[in-house]
């Protein structure tokens, strides 16, 4: 068999966990491979219920942690270089940051014939000084030199990669999109609607904004907060906000919110009338999308958010800025209205638009799934994923035979 270890940041919720659990569960039957990943941080919501839907059995290595911590990292590297003695990959493919690193590293070490490195998003701006962000870009450009192939989920991103940051040439980067199995967005809308509307004391005839995502400084939750108190000021419509996700920012922006004037509902508080209610993560997360009116996001800086394809699967219109890979998984004016980054009245005004016309927030809603059923299905990512192995294997020289279930080099 073809042998693939597969190693992720972390076990939480987000692209990166998604994209690694459809590939490790659905590849063809001649590829094995073994899923590795750290703990999902406090802030995080784990994301091992995923892996038990999908029967996937993963090794969890506590060490392998997002902040750079030198005796946590070097023990990773150690577990990962004895995983690779025991698995003897013919693959190594790493998704992120901090496991592309490791896991790079290590696949180096031990001379893995194909060492592939899926970009979820990058850190070259928006959350590290210039000193760091240089350091980490150097670091990058050489795990790319010894990288069989680069991959990037959008059009954007590969510029990014190639032509602002310089990490590799545009020949060694692949652009493969993110792919899901949205089948559970397709499902009646009404009768979640109803349920979840009913549990948080929201009327039908409310119009529901939510945000969802990591409550950290490069979501930028400050400009969503400030939208929503100044919306309410200059629109007749009854609106309300979810802001679903948690994490270090959390304490900051309830005291904001209440700066403003707005009534703030925590999770767990019922039958209270709220401006904007903070939700922690949400695993019935299509409850929330079939409850909502317009998704909003206001980050500084995005790979692909899965949030956006979720909330298209939906059929839900959306205000967010135009930054990262946002433009190549949206219809701009067809599916979403975009905006410039850290810029409030632009995306206020964006907003309001969507707020006010109910035709609008329809017309993009019936663009939305349409659109996003043909990009960014499992089904998809797991053949693009398979033709690139493939091609890759060749150039190695491996070759699988199919009687004898076997590799070997030409």
């Amino acid at each position: 068999m073809i042998r693939v270890l597969r190693i992720i940041n972390r076990f939480n919720i987000g692209g990166p966990t998604y994209n690694a659990a459809y590939l490790t569960a659905y590849l063809p039957k001649k590829y094995k491979t073994l899923l590795i990943g750290g703990i999902h941080e406090d802030d995080e919501e784990s994301s091992r219920y995923i892996l038990e839907q999908l029967g996937i059995h993963a090794v969890v290595i506590p060490e392998l942690v997002r902040d750079i911590k030198p005796y946590n990292d070097i023990m990773a590297y150690r577990k990962i270089v004895n995983i690779i003695k025991k698995f003897n990959p013919h693959i190594v493919h790493t998704h992120a940051s901090k496991a592309g690193a490791i896991g790079r590293l290590a696949a180096i070490r031990m001379k893995v014939p194909v060492i592939v490195h899926t970009f979820h998003g990058h850190v070259f701006h928006s959350y590290f000084g210039k000193g760091k962000t240089k350091f980490f870009i150097k670091i990058e450009r050489y795990l790319a030199s010894k990288s069989d192939a680069i991959i990037a989920l959008s059009k954007q991103q590969k510029f990014d990669l190639t032509e602002v940051y310089k990490i590799a040439p545009a020949n060694k980067v692949k652009i493969i999109p993110l792919g899901f199995n949205l089948s559970k967005f397709t499902e009646p809308k009404d009768i979640k609607r109803i349920s979840f509307r009913q549990k948080y004391n929201i009327k039908n005839s409310d119009i529901i904004i939510s945000t969802i995502g990591r409550l950290v400084p490069v979501k930028n939750h400050y400009m969503f907060i400030n939208a929503i108190a100044k919306a309410k000021q200059r629109t007749t419509k009854k609106i309300k906000a979810i802001i679903a996700g948690d994490g270090s920012e959390k304490g900051n922006l309830i005291n904001y919110a209440k700066s403003l004037g707005l009534r703030v509902s925590l999770n767990g508080d019922v039958n209270d009338d709220f401006d904007i209610k903070f939700l922690s993560w949400v695993k019935e997360i299509d409850e929330l999308y079939c409850s909502t009116d317009i998704v909003a996001l206001t980050s500084l800086n995005e790979g692909t958010p899965v949030c956006l394809i979720e909330a298209q699967a939906a059929g839900v219109p959306i205000v967010a800025t135009n930054v990262g890979g946002i433009k190549d998984i949206v219809l701009e004016n067809k599916t979403a209205l975009l905006c410039s980054p850290n810029n409030v009245d632009d995306f206020l005004e964006k907003l309001l638009l969507l707020i006010n016309d109910d035709g609008l927030r329809y017309q993009l809603s019936v663009f939305s799934r349409s659109f996003i059923y043909n990009t960014f299905s499992y089904e998809n990512l797991v053949k693009n994923m398979t033709n690139l192995y493939e091609t890759l294997l060749s150039e190695k020289g491996i070759i699988f035979d199919k009687q004898k279930n076997f590799c070997q080099v030409k």
